[in-house]
């Protein structure tokens, strides 16, 4: 677990480097903010998303630690040579070769921790490996600001890349695979579960009838378009309306703007987002054992909760203000991950568990990954040379519509709560 929680991080890491680089490579390459959103999103979603379902049908009943060590090996590689890109087109293609390495990633991954932990654990070890997300996202924008201030945003990606590499190998000969090193009972009853692996089409028709199901991944699609649509202008956001209180804020820390930027906004969502995705895993745990319903409700209330954290720390004219309000606003809004990976994982039969990972992550990630971040840009675009509004306060209410659809997944989470008990697989 601690190993798979390690290759999350570093999935984080390699995918999220570029929100703190953004604001420099729009400078030196030209860029709007829609080609921002695209290099960082879209681009990344397409490959990822598409090849994560061929990925996890293999992993039903392929060797998956070898399937995650290759993986990791090709991202950090690609990670790597979005520093030698000398054009807007070289960058988008290096991201795509990250979001080809990375779609191999987490569906292995949540079959390997389902079979790895019992059913009353399950919220909470995938809240565990989900710490990843914040973890790596606070690694990634702690270092490439760091690195990028010293060196230039170019050196970051290729700092970022190459400890990947070496983890490849250590998962490659150490992560354990259930299917080889079981009992002669359970290696029997694995077997079986292999043999009645179906087609796609057919373990698709199987999760069509999962209500729940379908409800639970749009919602977490929207949470995730929230997030990932806000990552890239995070650090856009400060640089625009924050710039003289950041620099000063940063010379107390002997550091320029981005490095304080890195570090502040790393431990922002590193350190709030951990507690929140361990947080919501252990909560839904504790109660989901008397009402499996819980494991809706909390998601469905924090996605209220969250907006007008998040809308005070937006439109407050301190920095230091909209620092801690967004940092409670990370610990509020990770609290779905573990809820709604068990969710997924329960309610799905075990030889399709990797699928359904899969499907849930091709609709999170398409539409929160791929559009996300694309419709934020163009949105702050939009209000910026449209509207006339200039660049800060574009992204500013850019930044504001995209937290208000947190409405929608929480009515999609509520009304999740009619049918999954009734659609529990176990």
């Amino acid at each position: 677990m601690g190993l798979l929680l390690l290759i999350y991080v570093m999935n984080f890491v390699d995918r999220q480097v570029v929100n703190i680089l953004a604001e420099p490579i729009k400078r030196e390459l030209g860029l709007l903010d829609w080609q921002v959103g695209a290099m960082s999103g879209l681009a990344f979603a397409l490959f990822y998303t598409v090849l994560g379902l061929p990925i996890a049908r293999a992993a039903e009943r392929g060797h998956r630690p070898l399937i995650i060590a290759g993986a990791l090996a090709l991202w950090s590689l690609f990670t790597s040579l979005c520093g030698f890109a000398q054009t807007f087109t070289q960058l988008l293609l290096a991201r795509i070769g990250v979001g080809v390495g990375e779609a191999g990633c987490t569906p292995p991954a949540h079959s390997l921790i389902t079979d790895y932990v019992a059913k009353e654990k399950r919220a909470s070890a995938l809240a565990f490996y989900s710490m990843g997300t914040p973890l790596g996202s606070l690694v990634g924008m702690a270092l490439g600001g760091l690195i990028a201030d010293a060196y230039g945003w170019r050196m970051a990606f290729i700092v970022c890349g190459i400890p990947g590499v070496l983890l490849a190998i250590v998962a490659g000969l150490t992560l354990v695979e259930p299917r080889i090193s079981a009992t002669a009972d359970e290696f029997k009853l694995r077997t079986q579960q292999m043999r009645d692996a179906k087609p796609f089409r057919d373990a698709l028709a199987t999760l069509r009838t999962k209500r729940t199901f379908w409800l639970v991944s749009f919602a977490a699609a929207i949470k995730a378009f929230i997030g990932y649509g806000q990552a890239p202008f995070a650090a856009s956001f400060f640089y625009r309306n924050h710039l003289e209180e950041v620099t000063r804020l940063g010379a107390m820390f002997s550091l320029q703007p981005g490095g304080f930027l890195g570090l502040a906004l790393g431990l922002m969502a590193g350190i709030g987002g951990a507690i929140g995705a361990y947080a919501g895993g252990v909560i839904a745990d504790k109660y989901g054992g008397r009402d499996f319903r819980a494991y809706v409700s909390v998601p469905a209330i924090a996605s209220v909760a969250v907006i007008p954290v998040f809308l005070v720390g937006v439109m407050s004219s301190s920095a230091v203000v909209a620092i801690g309000s967004l940092f409670l606003g990370a610990v509020i809004g990770t609290l779905w991950y573990g809820p709604v990976y068990a969710t997924a994982q329960t309610i799905a039969k075990p030889h399709m568990r990797a699928t359904a990972s899969a499907i849930l992550l091709f609709i999170i990630n398409l539409i929160g990954l791929g559009l996300g971040p694309l419709f934020v840009g163009a949105l702050s675009d939009m209000f910026a040379i449209s509207f006339g509004m200039g660049e800060g306060e574009g992204v500013r209410w850019a930044l504001i519509v995209a937290a208000l659809t947190g409405l929608i997944a929480a009515v999609l989470f509520w009304m999740a709560r009619r049918s999954i008990r009734e659609e529990m697989e176990g």
